[in-house]
């Protein structure tokens, strides 16, 4: 059993090629082989968020604090907030984030295949971001 203390690994700011705004990365974790688990704590300031990107074998958020947006590419933006699991599925192109005015902050877990977990791909536009509307549920 390996347990990593909290405060051992320190926070990491995400980088500007794979988000927007300001995000930050709070205990990354990797499963050792033959497991492939990886994932982070993510939080999202106001207006940040992921760029479009996709997960070979798709991935899970857990929403932990405050209120964000995802969207698969071709559906709708949806509201996610504490307490909600979201499973984005295998190479569907998506992002996440917080909304414009609250931040949010979500456990990411998603799975490595041939030692890859994610594809990440070009930025959410202002326009993508902010311009479509919020299903309601």
């Amino acid at each position: 059993m390996r347990i990593t203390r909290v405060g051992s690994v320190p926070s990491q700011t995400a980088t500007a090629e794979c988000f927007t705004g300001v995000v930050r990365v709070d205990s990354p974790f990797r499963a050792e082989e033959p497991a492939r688990t990886v994932g982070a704590l993510v939080t999202f300031e106001p207006g940040a968020r992921t760029n479009w990107h996709t997960h070979p074998l798709g991935q899970t958020l857990v929403v932990t604090q405050g209120l964000g947006w995802t969207q698969c590419e071709g559906g709708p933006k949806k509201e996610i907030r504490a307490g909600d699991t979201i499973w984005c599925p295998c190479q569907r192109r998506h992002w996440h984030g917080a909304t414009a005015s609250t931040a949010m902050a979500h456990i990411a877990i998603t799975e490595s295949l041939n030692g890859k977990h994610v594809d990440w791909m070009e930025p959410v536009t202002d326009e993508q971001y902010l311009g479509t509307p919020v299903e309601p549920d």
